[in-house]
């Protein structure tokens, strides 16, 4: 079985550990240009966060969701309920 390289329509005559070894070694190839580019200095300084700013984070994110929510809720109820009944007070 013969296949054909990715970048033209000749067929491939290396063997499979011959393809496995090059995809290895174009893949630490790509590793390592990983800190060198635009957002390089940024993946260097990355960390995983602790437990407490896990926790700080996801606790400010419940309360931002909620409150984003409250605010649609309160925008539906002042569409549906609310604004009909001040159009029927004042003749509308």
């Amino acid at each position: 079985m013969k296949l054909f390289s990715r970048k033209s329509n000749v067929p491939d005559d290396r063997s499979i550990m011959e393809k496995a070894w090059d995809l290895q070694h174009r893949l630490e190839a790509r590793q390592n240009r990983v800190g060198k580019g635009k957002y390089g200095r940024v993946l260097k300084m990355a960390r995983k966060p602790t437990n407490e700013e896990y926790s700080k984070t996801s606790k400010i994110t419940g309360a931002g969701i909620l409150l984003v929510g409250g605010l649609g809720f309160l925008i539906f109820l002042l569409s549906t309920v609310i604004a009909p009944y001040v159009a029927g007070l004042i003749g509308w």
